[in-house]
């Protein structure tokens, strides 16, 4: 396993010229050999003017060549073999078994698109065909399709180094509506970034597409990225991250001169609602399940669930003791970098100080480089008063809102931001509880479960992950599932049209 460091630029690598950084062991904080050069203005102008060019071809492939390629990306990713595996391990810390699953997810995303290209829906074709006879003015004849927006940027995800980084969900979709990717790689796992984006690159190769429908650059700090949102030949952006960052990039992109969507993913603490029935009855199992979830991936989702919502009382009170003895058994985790490592402590040092918060329980302290999974506790009232306990602690911490009715409950409801997810545990007995806050809760977020938690999403035609803002800049779109790809396209009419200059998809089947 050999590492250059070095950018892919439309099917050439060159070194960054601006800057280098090293890899760093997830688990030690120790700098991995071979250093990675940043990207320069200029490398990342001449990515998008690549990028730019393939897109005229590119947009035009047949539906079959492009799906092919889609499954050719798939294909290159898993002949890399274990090399992958080890080496996102390291950059992570990320066990195994993980990381086996995320490029399982990451191919299968890949091959659900090329079916779905296939397949042709996304292009939405509709034939209005022309009334010449209609009073008082004839009516024209008017075909409608989807066409690819143009080149896509990509921001590679600090806690999915696979499946929502280099050939990710954001990737595979642009790719598969028309569009070139030019992927920003993520710092936290450069090594594994440039082994995926060699495999993509050997794809469009393999493909004989223009070699400008990918390249993968490398930043040593914001520059790539703000240049990129800024380049007037980008005409779409995909980014999974913190609101920080996707509201800076939001900025840019509304400040251009054309401004262009930005499709964010950015803050969720996915509320779970422990109605009084289901809670009363099931303390045992949702407590267990609760922790469960709460620890996966040492809290790093993006669907982790951060708040729990329920009506004080004995229930409540078992199901808290409860955590309190399943919590201190629970192990520290590496996390995915020591700057989250370091954000994390510090979400959970301002819970633990907050006037009107308890702490309830904690895990196995770790090191410097490890998250402590921890639990606190707040009333409806002051959670009402605090806004900032909204905020997202990234990681394995949770806070419960005992709230002292339904009423105030719903009141607690109505007082959140957008979210990915909201959870429901009902039984029989809550139903007509639950029936009534159902259209709030359809506002609030994307997705809604009962009796289970969010944090296994699901990569198929009926997903959602999104939700209004901050969960995502536009709360219309998803970036996991088969509508993913609607994100980058637009609707062209096409009015009456002779059949000479009519787009092949529009014209009258014999």
């Amino acid at each position: 396993m050999t590492f250059n460091g070095n950018l892919l630029i439309a099917g050439k690598e060159v070194r960054g010229s601006n800057g280098e950084f090293y890899a760093t062991e997830a688990s030690t904080g120790k700098s991995l050999p071979v250093s990675f050069g940043g990207a320069s203005p200029d490398q990342v102008e001449a990515a998008t003017i690549e990028a730019w060019e393939a897109f005229g071809s590119y947009r035009d492939t047949d539906l079959e060549s492009r799906a092919a390629f889609l499954e050719g990306i798939a294909e290159e990713i898993e002949a890399i073999g274990d090399d992958l595996i080890v080496r996102a391990m390291s950059e992570t810390a990320l066990p195994r078994g993980r990381l086996e699953g995320e490029r399982n997810r990451t191919t299968g995303q890949l091959r659900l698109f090329a079916r779905e290209v296939r397949a042709g829906r996304f292009q939405e074709l509709r034939f209005d065909p022309a009334d010449p006879s209609r009073k008082p003015a004839p009516k024209p004849d008017l075909r409608l399709r989807n066409i690819p927006v143009g080149p896509v940027a990509v921001f590679g995800a600090s806690n999915f180094p696979l499946a929502f980084s280099v050939a990710g969900g954001d990737t595979a979709s642009a790719l598969a509506a028309g569009c070139p990717v030019i992927v920003k790689a993520h710092s936290a796992h450069p090594g594994t970034s440039e082994l995926v984006g060699r495999a993509v690159q050997r794809a469009v190769t393999a493909s004989r597409l223009h070699p400008g429908t990918f390249s993968l650059l490398f930043d040593t700090g914001f520059e790539v990225g703000q240049a990129l949102v800024a380049d007037r030949r980008v005409r779409a952006v995909g980014f999974t991250g913190s609101r920080r960052g996707g509201t800076a990039l939001i900025d840019i992109a509304s400040r251009r001169r054309q401004p262009i969507p930005v499709y964010a993913e950015m803050s969720s603490i996915n509320p779970v609602i422990l109605f009084p029935n289901a809670l009363a009855k099931s303390v045992e199992v949702i407590a267990k399940s609760f922790v469960s979830s709460l620890i996966l991936g040492a809290g790093q989702f993006c669907t982790n669930p951060g708040l729990i919502l329920a009506v004080d009382g004995d229930a409540l009170d078992a199901f808290i003791a409860r955590t309190t003895e399943l919590l201190p058994e629970v192990a520290p985790q590496a996390m995915l970098t020591p700057s989250i490592a370091q954000n994390f402590c510090e979400g959970v040092a301002r819970l633990r100080s907050h006037p009107e918060v308890r702490a309830i329980a904690s895990g196995k302290p770790g090191s410097e480089y490890e998250g402590t999974a921890a639990l606190f506790e707040t009333a409806g009232s002051s959670f009402l008063k605090h806004e900032e306990l909204q905020d997202e602690v990234f990681g394995a911490a949770g806070l419960v809102v005992r709230c002292a009715n339904l009423v105030e409950l719903e009141a607690v409801i109505d007082a959140l931001e957008g979210q990915l997810t909201v959870a429901m545990f009902v039984n029989d007995d809550d139903q007509i509880d639950a029936r009534h806050l159902i259209p709030k809760l359809e506002m609030l977020a994307g997705r809604l479960l009962v009796n289970g938690f969010g944090t296994g999403v699901e990569v198929s035609p009926a997903m959602v992950h999104g939700g209004p803002y901050p969960a995502t800049s536009d709360g219309r779109s998803t970036s996991v599932g088969t509508l993913a790809i609607y994100r980058f396209l637009r609707p062209v009419c096409y009015q009456d049209f002779p059949s000479g200059i009519l787009p092949n998809a529009l014209k009258d089947k014999a």
